[in-house]
C-alpha cells in the first residue's frame, strides 16, 4: 500500500527554497510499491496534460523565427529596407546582410536571457514565470507588424530572444521532472516535433496569406498577428502549470504520489528550488556538458540558415515566392516522422540514442552536398531533394536534447545542462545566417554547403568521443558494490549525477 504523505510547503516558493528535492513532501526516503494500473493511469493524465501544448508551444518558438524567411517574399525585405540594391555596378549586385543580421540577432537577445531566465524559473513557482512571460512573448511577437525600419526590426527581434529563452529550456526540465530515463527520449521528441509539425502549418499559413490582395496590413504584417494571437492562446495554458509533480492538479493525491515515486528509480529527482553553488561548479569541470553543446551548436547551425533563407534559396531554383513555401513542406515531414521515430526507439532499445544520432547526420550531409554539387537549372529536380533531406537536422537535435536531459541529475546541475545546450543552439543559429555570402549565389553558395558539412563532421566526432566517456562511466560503477538500500534513501537529496553512484548515464 502506499503510504500518503501530508503535502507541506516544500512545493510552494512562499516558504523560501529546501536544500532536498520536492518529492520528500509526499513521499518518504524509503520505496514504495506501486499499482501498475495507477501508473499507467498517471503517465497517462501527464502525457495530455503536457504533450500537446508542449508541442504546440515549441512549435511556435520554431514559426515566429521561421516566418522571417516567408515574410522577405512578401515584402518585407522592401518595407524595411532590408535588401540593398547596389545599382552602381553592372548588372545591379544585392546585399542580404541586413536580412541575415535580422536573423542572427534574436538569436544574440535569446543568449543573453538563457542562464538567468533559466535559473528564475528554477527558483520561483513555474506558472509565475512562465504564464506571464509567454503572454508577453504574445505581444512582442503580434508587434513585428508596426515595425517601421530594419533598425526597429533588430531591437524587436533582440528583445523577443530574450522572452524566448526560457521556452525550450523550461520544457527540457520539466520534461526531466515528470519523466524516467527510459521515457524522456520519446516526451522530448514529442515537444520538439513541433519543428516539423509548425513548419508544414505555418507555411500553409504563410501560403494562405499570400492569396491576400488587399487590406490596409502588407501581407507580412498578418503573419505577424496571427502567431503573437496564437502565442496568447499558449500564454493561458502556461498560467495553469503546476510546480512539479508534488503539485499536479490534474492529479489526485495518490496519483502525484505515484508520479513521484515512479521517478525514483532513475534518481534524476522531481525539483529542488534551490540554486546551489556546488552544482554550478560541478557543471563547469563536466565534458559532457561540452560534448553535448559542441553537438547542439554544430548540428543547429543549419537552422539558422534554412530557416531564414531556406525559402529564398529554393526560389533561385526558377520556382515562385509561392512555390518556394510549399518546398517547406517536405522538410517539415520530415521531422514529425523522425523527430518522434528516433525518439520512441530508445524506449525499445536502450541506449541507442547516441548511434541514431551520428545515423541522422549522414542524410543532412548528403542533402547539403546535392544543393551545392547538382545543376541549379529551371526547376530542378536534385537540389529540391536534397533540401528536403536537410530535415533529418530535426531528429539530431531532439537526440541531443535528450542525451543532455537525461544525463546528469541535480535540479542545479539540470538547469545549467539545459541553458547551456540551448547557448549552444544560439550559436549555432548566429553563425548559419552568416554563411550565407550573396555574392556566390551563381556558385550555388558554397561557403554555406562547406560549412555546414564540416559542422556535422563535428557533430559525429562529439557524439563518438560522448558514447565513449558515457560507456566508460557506466562500466566503472558498474564494478563498484553498493547497498540497494541506500539507492531508495537517496534518490530525492538531489544529488547530481557525479554524487549519485547508483546513476547510470544513457547511451
Amino acid at each position: 500500500m502506499i503510504q500518503i504523505h501530508g503535502i507541506t510547503g516544500a512545493d510552494d516558493p512562499a516558504h523560501g527554497p529546501i536544500e532536498k528535492d520536492v518529492a520528500l513532501a509526499v513521499v518518504s526516503e524509503v520505496a514504495q510499491e506501486i499499482d501498475p494500473a495507477v501508473e499507467k493511469r498517471v503517465l497517462r493524465k501527464i502525457d495530455w496534460y503536457f504533450m500537446p501544448a508542449m508541442l504546440i508551444g515549441y512549435g511556435m518558438v520554431y514559426y515566429d523565427k521561421a516566418i522571417l524567411g516567408s515574410a522577405s517574399l512578401f515584402g518585407m525585405t522592401t518595407d524595411l529596407s532590408l535588401l540593398v540594391v547596389d545599382h552602381s555596378t553592372s548588372p545591379p549586385s544585392s546585399d542580404t546582410s541586413r536580412l541575415s543580421w535580422a536573423t542572427s540577432i534574436f538569436y544574440f537577445g535569446m543568449l543573453a536571457g538563457l542562464y538567468p531566465m533559466t535559473f528564475i524559473l528554477q527558483r520561483f513557482n513555474v506558472r509565475h514565470v512562465l504564464g506571464p512571460v509567454v503572454l508577453v512573448w504574445a505581444v512582442v511577437c503580434a508587434a513585428t507588424a508596426g515595425v517601421t525600419s530594419w533598425q526597429g526590426l533588430f531591437v524587436q527581434r533582440f528583445f523577443l530572444g530574450v522572452i524566448e529563452s526560457v521556452i525550450p529550456t523550461g520544457f527540457m526540465t520539466i520534461v526531466s521532472s515528470y519523466y524516467t530515463q527510459e521515457e524522456q527520449a520519446l516526451r522530448q521528441a514529442w515537444w520538439f516535433s513541433g519543428t516539423g509539425w509548425f513548419t508544414i502549418i505555418g507555411s500553409a499559413l504563410n501560403y494562405g496569406f499570400a492569396q491576400i490582395t488587399s487590406g490596409s496590413l502588407a501581407r507580412w504584417q498578418y503573419i505577424y498577428i496571427l502567431a503573437g494571437a496564437l502565442t496568447f492562446l499558449f500564454g493561458l495554458w502556461c498560467c495553469t502549470m503546476p510546480n512539479s509533480p508534488v503539485s499536479a492538479w490534474f492529479l489526485t493525491l495518490e496519483e502525484r504520489v505515484v508520479a513521484v515515486e515512479r521517478l525514483r528509480k532513475g534518481q534524476t529527482g522531481v525539483r529542488c528550488q534551490q540554486i546551489k553553488w556546488d552544482q554550478i561548479k560541478e557543471s563547469l569541470l563536466d565534458i559532457k556538458i561540452y560534448l553535448v553543446a559542441i553537438m547542439m551548436a554544430a548540428a543547429y547551425t543549419i537552422n539558422g540558415a534554412i530557416s531564414g533563407f531556406g525559402p529564398l534559396i529554393v526560389s533561385t531554383f526558377g520556382y515562385d515566392a509561392l512555390d518556394s513555401i510549399l518546398f517547406q513542406f517536405p522538410v517539415g515531414g520530415i521531422c514529425v516522422i523522425f523527430i518522434p521515430l528516433c525518439g520512441y526507439i530508445p524506449s525499445l532499445i536502450p541506449n541507442t540514442r547516441i548511434l541514431m544520432l551520428i545515423a541522422c547526420c549522414f542524410p543532412v550531409i548528403a542533402g547539403c552536398v546535392m544543393i551545392w554539387k547538382s545543376h541549379w537549372g529551371y526547376h530542378p529536380v536534385t537540389p529540391v531533394v536534397g533540401y528536403a533531406l536537410t530535415g533529418f537536422f530535426g531528429p539530431v537535435v531532439s537526440l541531443i536534447i535528450t542525451l543532455g536531459g537525461s544525463n546528469v541529475a541535480g535540479a542545479t546541475k539540470k538547469t545549467v545542462m539545459a541553458a547551456t545546450v540551448f547557448v549552444a543552439y544560439t550559436v549555432g543559429n548566429i553563425i548559419g545566417p552568416q554563411l550565407i555570402n550573396s555574392g556566390t549565389k551563381a556558385q550555388h553558395y558554397p561557403e554555406l554547403w562547406t560549412g555546414l558539412v564540416i559542422c556535422y563532421c563535428i557533430t559525429i566526432a562529439a557524439a563518438a568521443v560522448l558514447y565513449a566517456v558515457l560507456w566508460r562511466e557506466n562500466r566503472l560503477r558498474s564494478t563498484i558494490e553498493l547497498d540497494e538500500m541506500l539507492r531508495d534513501k537517496i534518490a530525492f537529496d538531489d544529488l547530481t549525477d557525479k554524487q549519485n553512484p547508483f546513476f547510470q548515464y544513457a547511451l
